[in-house]
C-alpha cells in the first residue's frame, strides 16, 4: 500500500463530517430518496443493532420504523443482529441468545416481513467473518484509532489497552456492509467515519487485489441515507441510556410506562411550551408525544397551555401507549412462539450465508487463492 494512498484515505476519512462534506450527504440522501420513490429495486440496504439490551423507543424513531419504510418501499433490506460486536467491548456476552430472540420478536412486531427482508446473525456467517483478514491488511493502526468510536473508547479508558476486537470494529461494520454489496447504509452524521472507511476499504481492495470480474469492482461505494429522524432524548433530558434506566422499552407494558413517564423530568413552569433550547426536557416529552401521534409539539404545547408538568405526562402517555399498542400485542404473541422466531433467524442466516459465500468465492478469485 503506497504512502500516497494512505494519505488520500486519510483525507477522505478527516473531512467526511466537515460541513461541505455534510451538505454534499444532505443533498446526495434528497436525491437517493427520489430515487427510491421511482426505482427501489436498484438499492439494498445494510443496517443492524448489537443485541446488548431491550430496543426502545429512541431506536425506533431513529432508525427501526426508516428501516420498515424502505422494505415497504421495494428496498432490499439487510439486517444484521451483531452478536460478535457485543465483546467489542464486553468481557462477557451476557444472555445473548434470548437478546437475539428478542431482537427478531421486536422486528417483526415493528413490521419487518422475513419475506421481504433478510434478518441475520454475525455469529452464523462465516464467510463474512473471513473477510476480514484480507480487509485487515487494507487499513493502518494509525488510521483505526482516528475512528470516532475507537477514539473515543480510548479517551473513556485513560489509553488503557484495548482488545484487538475493538480496534478492528471500524473493519467489522466495513465487512459487514461489504460481504452483501449492500450500496445503501441508513445513517446519522455521527457514523459518517464509519461508512467513509467502509469506502476506502472497498477502493483499496479493488486497486490492491484487483476485481474477478474485470468490468467492475467486487464491491459497491456505499452511500449515505442521512436519517430524518429527530433525536429522542431519555425520560431525564438526556441520551437514553438503558443503564440510566431513562428509556421505554418496545415490549414495556402500558402501566410500565405510565409509571416512567410519571418520574420525567420537567420544569416549575406550568404553562406549557415548546422551547428546545431553554427547557428541553418539556420541549423532549412533546416531541415523543408529536412522534407518537404524528402531532406537532407547538400545537400539542398549545392544547395542554397552563396543564403543568403533569397534564403534559398525561398526554405523552395517552400519546405513547396508543401509539404501540399493537405493536406490543403482537410483539406478545410473537414472543409466545420461540420456535417460529429461531425459523426466522436460521433463515436468513441461511440466505445471508449464501451471499457471503458467492462474494467470498469472488474475494479468493481476485486475490488469485482458488485452489
Amino acid at each position: 500500500m503506497t504512502e500516497e494512498l494512505l494519505d488520500d484515505a486519510g483525507d477522505d476519512l478527516a473531512t467526511s463530517t466537515s460541513d461541505a462534506s455534510l451538505r454534499r450527504t444532505e443533498a446526495r440522501s434528497a436525491a437517493i430518496e427520489r430515487e427510491i420513490a421511482t426505482d427501489p429495486a436498484t438499492f439494498r440496504i445494510m443496517t443492524g443493532d448489537r443485541p446488548t439490551g431491550a430496543l426502545h423507543i429512541g431506536h425506533y424513531f431513529g432508525s427501526l420504523a426508516n428501516r420498515v419504510r424502505l422494505q415497504n418501499a421495494g428496498v432490499d433490506t439487510i439486517i444484521l443482529i451483531a452478536d460478535y460486536q457485543v465483546i467489542t467491548d464486553r468481557d462477557g456476552t451476557g444472555p445473548i441468545r434470548e437478546r437475539a430472540i428478542n431482537m427478531v420478536a421486536d422486528y417483526l412486531a415493528i413490521g419487518i416481513e422475513p419475506a421481504r427482508s433478510t434478518i441475520y446473525a454475525h455469529s452464523a456467517v462465516s464467510a463474512l467473518n473471513q473477510l476480514l483478514l484480507p480487509f485487515l491488511s487494507l487499513v493502518t493502526d494509525a488510521e483505526l484509532r482516528r475512528n470516532p468510536t475507537v477514539k473515543a473508547e480510548l479517551e473513556a479508558t485513560g489509553d488503557r489497552p484495548m482488545s484487538g476486537l475493538l480496534l478492528t470494529y471500524p473493519v467489522h461494520q466495513a465487512a459487514d456492509i461489504l460481504f452483501c454489496k449492500a450500496n445503501l447504509v441508513p445513517v446519522g452524521k455521527d457514523q459518517l467515519p464509519h461508512l467513509e472507511q467502509t469506502r476506502v476499504v472497498a477502493r483499496r481492495f479493488d486497486e490492491r487485489y484487483g476485481r474477478a470480474n474485470p468490468a467492475q469492482p467486487i464491491f459497491p461505494q456505499a452511500e449515505a441515507l442521512l436519517s430524518k429522524a429527530p433525536t429522542v432524548l431519555g425520560l431525564d433530558g438526556t441520551k437514553m441510556s438503558k443503564s440510566k434506566g431513562n428509556v421505554i422499552d418496545l415490549g414495556m407494558d402500558a402501566d410500565t410506562t405510565a409509571r416512567l413517564i410519571k418520574k420525567a423530568v420537567t420544569d416549575s413552569d406550568r404553562h406549557i411550551s415548546y422551547d428546545p433550547v431553554n427547557r428541553p426536557e418539556v420541549a423532549n416529552l412533546l416531541m415523543l408525544a408529536a412522534l407518537c401521534s404524528d402531532g406537532d409539539p407547538v400545537a400539542i404545547a398549545d392544547e395542554i397551555g397552563d396543564g403543568g408538568g403533569g397534564g403534559l405526562k398525561r398526554v405523552v402517555t395517552e400519546a405513547v401507549n396508543a401509539k404501540f399498542a399493537p405493536i406490543r400485542a403482537r410483539r406478545a404473541e410473537l414472543i409466545a412462539d420461540p420456535g417460529y422466531l429461531l425459523a426466522v433467524l436460521r433463515e436468513g442466516n441461511a440466505r445471508a450465508n449464501v451471499i457471503a459465500e458467492t462474494t467470498l468465492d469472488e474475494v479468493r478469485q481476485a486475490m488469485g487463492m482458488v485452489y
